[in-house]
């Protein structure tokens, strides 16, 4: 399985669920500790590789050895190290990781290293972003709420998952651990979601409004799509467009989930689409969660970082400022645009709002704190974008900026 992860072909998520496919003798625990101890050889790529060239043998069986030591007790291991392996793993365990490189030390490629050392707080970044992330969930606000969701959870076997409000979202709830949520009974009634709470935080920007009509522009699997359904109250029409058809399917099984009639999901070839052009100029509201480099994410996906290189960051760079423009033909005046990624880099960010400005007479920045503080969430800002951090805000990497039409 190693070999086929750090080939970078194909997202980790899915090299691990094929891998799984083929081998169904792996029990439910089994399967867990295995993508425990693959994600944690992602997350410390970089410093495990440097540690390997001092052991023997095959690195793959070096670098597994390493990811199993992190995430098990070494009684569990023993039994299948050979003398020196245990002679190894001892005396890499006297080493201080802070005497390695930064780059090494936090296993990042040389050139992201460069662009994370010029943000705030590099250290402090690089640090959380290395760290596995909770889970955060949502309650469906056509459904239920917050509260209600917490009462029944610390009364009930859910209580084992420590779930607690997240402390931004007015509709989060952090788990700790792995819980099978999809077992669940608020689960399969629709009551509750999988969000992230950075994302669940866009639809306060979008601020929608019953009976308008509004725009995904780049759905994906529909997280944020429900959660704006919910708040138009299942009124008026909300548009779900992404060019992949896959990922469209494994969203509408949500849409049915959530109870919500005001959804259509639209397959698009691109961002001029005749589809899309339709809707020039009528728009209240279009939110463009943009393709990115996802570096926000990487404690959800560390293989990102591996990923992705400044090649790639060039042209996710153009598909950006394209998406940007072509949103924007779709709002009718008046309307409100929101633009967000999940990437900490300001190329992907705060540059691409400034050459849009630019560029596109018409539009003008709105102060992203004020549509917060309109739902009494208070969270410091130091500019007029939302920036969350994982270090700042316990949450991903993630930004966003709300847009004006005249």
């Amino acid at each position: 399985m190693l070999p086929d992860l750090l080939s970078w072909q194909q997202p980790a998520d899915m090299v691990l669920s094929r891998w799984f496919r083929a081998h169904p003798e792996a029990g439910t625990r089994d399967r867990g500790e295995i993508a425990e101890a693959a994600y944690d050889i992602l997350r410390h790529l970089r410093r495990y590789r440097q540690w390997a060239q001092s052991g023997q043998g095959p690195e793959e069986r070096r670098l597994a050895i390493l990811g199993l030591a992190a995430t098990q007790a070494r009684a569990q291991l023993e039994a299948g190290l050979q003398p020196s392996e245990g002679n190894w793993l001892d005396h890499l365990q006297m080493m201080d990781p802070a005497c390695l490189p930064r780059a090494v030390r936090y296993s990042v490629p040389d050139w992201l290293d460069a662009r994370l050392a010029e943000l705030p707080d590099a250290l402090s970044l690089l640090a959380a972003l290395h760290q596995p992330a909770a889970l955060d969930v949502r309650a469906n606000p056509l459904k239920t709420t917050r509260d209600k969701l917490l009462e029944a959870w610390l009364n009930g076997p859910e209580a084992r998952w420590s779930p607690a409000p997240t402390p931004y979202s007015p509709w989060g709830i952090r788990l700790q651990g792995r819980p099978p949520l999809q077992r669940w009974k608020s689960f399969e009634q629709g009551e509750v979601e999988v969000q992230d709470e950075g994302s669940q935080l866009l639809a306060l920007l979008v601020a929608p409004r019953r009976g308008e009509m509004i725009i995904d522009f780049c759905a994906g699997a529909g997280g944020k799509t429900l959660l704006l359904g919910a708040l138009m109250r299942s009124t008026g029409r909300l548009y779900a467009f992404d060019v992949s058809a896959a990922r469209l399917a494994r969203a509408k099984p949500r849409f049915a989930r959530s109870g919500l009639s005001n959804i259509t999901p639209v397959v698009i070839s691109d961002a001029r689409d005749q589809r899309v052009r339709r809707l020039h100029g009528k728009a209240h509201r279009v939110l463009v969660d943009a393709p990115c480099s996802g570096l926000g994410t990487l404690r959800r996906n560390p293989d990102l970082k591996w990923r992705q290189s400044p090649q790639t960051l060039l042209a996710l760079q153009d598909t950006q400022a394209m998406l940007l423009r072509e949103a924007a033909r779709c709002l009718r005046p008046g309307g409100r645009l929101v633009y967000a990624t999940c990437s900490i880099l300001p190329e992907e960010n705060e540059d691409q709002i400034a050459a849009f400005l630019a560029s596109v007479p018409g539009f003008s920045l709105v102060d992203a704190a004020d549509g917060l503080a309109s739902q009494k969430v208070d969270m410091p800002m130091k500019d007029a974008f939302l920036h969350l951090r994982p270090d700042w805000h316990g949450t991903d990497g993630f930004f966003a900026a709300v847009l004006q039409k005249a």
